[in-house]
């Protein structure tokens, strides 16, 4: 861990780099938060499901889903707490992987996705933006399997990619922990915490953390 001189110190590099968001804080930990109880998880059981605006439905097993390609990425992570991380290695499929290998059709009427998740927990990205190279289905974080505390088996993740500025980058919370399954939609539709006054679109650069 860094002492309180060289964290600041750390992030004020990162303010001057145009990499600190307004009103955040750079963190070395990885803080653990999250509504409800952390779910147990069978692997012999999961699936992952696709359904809604797509040609053809599916459903994955772990087994399955571990057999497609994996995208290896360095992003910076914002929570809509007021944290930030820096230089965070993620590991899992994009949704462009997905359409690649021929499991994804999207039908042309999709323009929002629904992230589904274990307790029924769903947030809401538009499509566009999940399609970007910096919104993962993670199984991996730094090189790691993800812990259960973010999300393991599989999480959305999305973050900033340094050096990236055509990148839409919402907080955190836009990546669902414990992911089971993505719903492809006509039109948006409020998640969990997007019900709750969190800001629907939730851009880091705006601070759009809530709609009050």
């Amino acid at each position: 861990m860094l002492s309180a001189f060289k964290r600041k110190e750390e992030e004020e590099k990162m303010r001057s780099e145009g990499r600190l968001p307004p009103g955040q804080s750079l963190t070395q930990r990885f803080p653990v938060l999250h509504y409800g109880p952390v779910p147990s998880v069978d692997l012999d059981k999961w699936d992952f499901k696709v359904w809604g605006l797509v040609d053809n439905p599916f459903r994955l097993t772990w087994e399955e889903f571990n057999q497609l390609p994996k995208n290896r990425i360095v992003m910076d992570l914002h929570c809509v707490t007021k944290w930030s991380l820096f230089d965070s290695v993620w590991e899992g499929v994009t949704l462009r992987t997905l359409m690649n290998v021929g499991l994804l059709q999207v039908k042309p009427q999709a323009v929002h996705v629904m992230q589904h998740a274990e307790y029924g927990y769903t947030t809401n990205l538009p499509l566009e933006i999940m399609l970007q190279e910096n919104f993962l289905l993670a199984t991996h974080h730094n090189d790691q399997p993800i812990t259960p505390d973010h999300g393991y088996p599989l999480r959305g993740v999305i973050g900033a990619v340094p050096g990236r500025s055509d990148l839409v980058v919402p907080y955190l919370w836009k990546g669902a922990k414990w992911m089971r399954g993505l719903e492809f939609m006509p039109a948006d539709k409020k998640g969990f915490w997007e019900e709750a006054g969190y800001h629907n679109e939730g851009d880091v650069w705006k601070e759009q953390r809530t709609e009050r």
